[in-house]
């Protein structure tokens, strides 16, 4: 039986679909989050590491307050680019274990003629999106014969509170919600990339992919097909971001080409609203989370 360690495998969005994934795959599944210890410590990294004996190491563990980390650069990077090179050399040193790390759309910015592939040069424009960038170029640099790096976007999914959950949340309480219409990206489903990510891993892949959904949308899109599947009986306002300002700067596209993973799979990621459907068919409509109050 394959051993995986997951890093943010309890509480995170993507870290508790890879725990589950994982496990129905017939993997061993151990976890590790902050709550265990300094994750930043080389001497606890390197203890936790060695005792969990993975095949696979996961990390799901990142800064991911966009707009926080504007104001908190050093505290973002030592999650987003020291954590993984650790990581990295650690692994390095003990000369085992497959390194899976997630990076972010946000490596891009500015508009764009096609979707981004994984050979298109990055061009962050906030403190996150260099940051995890950063942290990206540490672990192909440390480990590049034992890791892979996955670019994902705009996540949703079971375990944690998500835009999607937000804008439900709201439309329960509102008559009309806001939505931003003009940015683009690539709305993904948690449960399918942590299936993606365990492939990658079983086959030992290496270098950079592009894990997303298939197709794209912009947060008005995305908002409305999820209100338009639930009967949410609220009313939808498109609005420009220059009307919804926000401390860092968003990509206007992010739409991530899948090529690559499609040829690796077999087949084209289904598409965004496929994945949406069963996501809110299984929480919402299913009974997990109808009838309360809030999202969960």
């Amino acid at each position: 039986m394959a051993k995986a360690l997951v890093l943010g495998g309890v509480t995170g969005l993507l870290g508790q679909a890879l725990t589950r994934v994982l496990t129905e795959r017939g993997w061993q599944v151990e976890t590790l989050s902050r709550a265990d210890g300094n994750l930043l410590e080389m001497s606890f990294l390197e203890d936790r590491l060695g005792q969990a004996g993975a095949d696979a190491v996961f990390n799901a563990v990142a800064w991911t307050q966009v707009d926080d980390a504007e104001d908190h650069p050093e505290e973002a990077l030592l999650i987003n680019r020291t954590l993984p090179d650790a990581l990295a050399r650690v692994l390095k040193a003990l000369g085992r274990g497959h390194l899976v790390h997630f990076s972010t759309d946000f490596v891009f910015s500015g508009p764009h003629q096609h979707p981004w592939r994984e050979d298109d040069a990055p061009n962050p424009a906030s403190v996150y999106g260099r940051t995890k960038l950063a942290g990206e170029e540490a672990v192909l640099r440390v480990l590049p014969e034992r890791s892979c790096v996955l670019r994902t976007a705009w996540l949703f999914g079971p375990g944690r509170k998500n835009f999607v959950d937000v804008i439900l949340a709201a439309c329960r309480k509102r008559d009309a919600i806001s939505v931003v219409h003009d940015q683009f990206g690539s709305p993904t489903y948690s449960l399918d990339l942590a299936q993606w990510s365990a492939e990658l891993a079983e086959k030992g892949a290496t270098g950079i992919w592009h894990a997303v959904n298939s197709g794209q949308a912009s947060w008005c899109e995305l908002a409305s097909e999820a209100i338009a599947l639930t009967a949410g009986p609220c009313r939808l306002e498109p609005i420009a971001s220059s009307q919804w300002p926000q401390k860092a700067q968003r990509p206007v596209y992010s739409v991530l080409d899948t090529g690559k993973l499609s040829e690796f799979l077999g087949k084209k990621p289904r598409p965004w609203p496929q994945a949406l459907r069963e996501y809110l068919f299984s929480e919402y409509l299913s009974g997990t989370q109808s009838g309360k109050e809030g999202i969960h």
